[in-house]
């Protein structure tokens, strides 16, 4: 099981890269098609009109996708902003309950925040919501991506509240104190 939830946070991670990676693509591809018009424009006088239709709304739908997709795994690896202010001057029982206490709160909130998206995901699908840009993506389509990304994170989040449960250090502390 132990090897099954790892590889599903990297997978996520993976997922998150990729879409990182069409971010890149598109606008690239964008400025790419920009400075042609522009040599176009110089050399006849008439910009030649190239583009990729909707391109920012792209951008922004996999950077949502991204942004939730490695929530999980940065969690597991420890590169969340976490304030440890109090929690690091607390003795190690305390600091176990008050680590029970967050990680459960956090699965609670992950969890209610993934059923919502969820539905969310599925009205939009029942009723055939489509963006508003020059081409009309069916907006399930960026909806399940972000509920996926939560759903994992609330796997992650129920995963860490296990093994501080059972009395083991949470993976995302990777046994570093802030200021090591």
């Amino acid at each position: 099981m132990r090897r099954a939830l790892d590889l599903l946070y990297l997978a996520s991670g993976w997922v998150a890269a990729g879409f990182l990676v069409a971010i890149f693509a598109v606008v690239l591809g964008q400025v790419l098609l920009n400075l042609t018009n522009t040599l176009v424009r110089w050399a006849t006088g008439t910009p030649s009109g190239l583009l990729i239709p909707s391109y920012a709304e792209f951008a922004g739908f996999f950077l949502a996708a991204a942004s939730f997709f490695a929530l999980a795994y940065t969690l597991k690896n420890g590169a969340h902003i976490r304030v440890t202010l109090i929690i690091q001057h607390t003795r190690p029982g305390l600091r176990r309950g008050l680590e029970i206490w967050c990680s459960g709160i956090a699965a609670l909130l992950a969890g209610y925040f993934t059923y919502w998206a969820g539905n969310l995901t599925r009205e939009s699908f029942k009723f055939g919501d489509v963006s508003y840009g020059l081409v009309a993506i069916p907006l399930w389509l960026p909806q399940a991506a972000m509920t996926l990304g939560a759903g994992v994170l609330t796997v992650a989040l129920l995963d860490e509240l296990q093994r501080v449960a059972r009395g083991l250090p949470p993976a995302y502390d990777q046994g570093k104190g802030l200021l090591e």
